[in-house]
């Protein structure tokens, strides 16, 4: 008699409007993610390059659906089961770039982290990126799925950025922002932005946004006429910067992370 197979069901299928259609599963960019592989997108990037299989037959397309990643091989190497989504809080420098390889040689914040994290620690991806010279709170998990929540405009996370920076500028012109503007060709939503205190013609101001597109902030501020000579985050969604020493990372309590995924189901509704 022929043996059953030990691997996960998979079948190919077209997108339906209707909940009791859909077949059992998800998706393997989806499941990946969840383990800690790699974000969704990065997932989708190896499967079109041939480095995840199942049962040694390379993945065709991320539409795949899986009840389980059993006999699923990243690179030749089987998917660990996922542990518990953990989070972690990070002070990142400037200076430090936020990707895990650079060609140019110049450091990252995995270099960093080397040192800051805990023994044991599961592997990261940073939620979102602060560019070459921002600093300021850096989050990390290593569940792919909490991360695009965290990240996606959708779910309203607001994070917020001082910045230090010199030329003339009006409150006035900075409530303005509350309404979103357009700088060459591309639209921010909504920024809270108030002026904290000047010196000459040297200020810092407070800045709080949902988007987080591309360096959002030096490009509207710059287009105020305004040099930013210094940008820290100081907080993502509840969670703070504050004192937390410059190249250090903590972990964030399990409760926590469990609050504040379901504020973001909830959003997500």
């Amino acid at each position: 008699m022929r043996a059953l197979s030990a691997l996960p069901m998979t079948k190919q299928v077209k997108p339906t409007q209707n909940p009791a259609e859909r077949p059992d599963g998800d998706r393997i960019a989806k499941l990946l993610a969840r383990a800690g592989v790699a974000s969704r997108r990065e997932v989708e990037r190896m499967i079109a390059e041939g480095r995840v299989a199942i049962g040694g037959k390379p993945v065709e397309t991320p539409a795949t659906l899986l009840t389980s990643l059993r006999g699923v091989t990243v690179d030749g190497k089987p998917v660990a089961k996922p542990e518990r989504t953990r989070l972690f809080a990070f002070h990142k420098p400037s200076g430090l770039l936020t990707t895990e390889h650079d060609p140019k040689g110049r450091p990252t914040i995995y270099d960093a982290l080397r040192n800051a994290l805990p023994e044991g620690a599961p592997r990261l991806m940073p939620v979102g990126r602060l560019d070459y010279n921002t600093e300021g709170l850096l989050l990390l998990t290593n569940d792919g799925e909490f991360k695009r929540a965290l990240e996606l405009p959708a779910t309203g996370v607001e994070r917020t950025y001082r910045a230090r920076a010199f030329g003339d500028v009006s409150q006035a012109q900075l409530e303005e922002l509350i309404h979103g503007i357009t700088v060459e060709g591309v639209r921010y939503g909504r920024i809270d932005a108030n002026l904290e205190r000047r010196t000459g013609r040297n200020q810092w101001i407070e800045l709080t946004l949902t988007e987080g597109k591309n360096r959002e902030v030096r490009k509207v501020l710059d287009y105020l006429g305004l040099d930013v000579s210094r940008l820290i985050r100081v907080s993502y969604g509840p969670l703070l910067l504050d004192d937390l020493p410059r190249g250090q990372a903590i972990e964030i309590r399990k409760e926590d992370v469990e609050r504040l995924r379901s504020s973001l189901r909830k959003s997500g509704e």
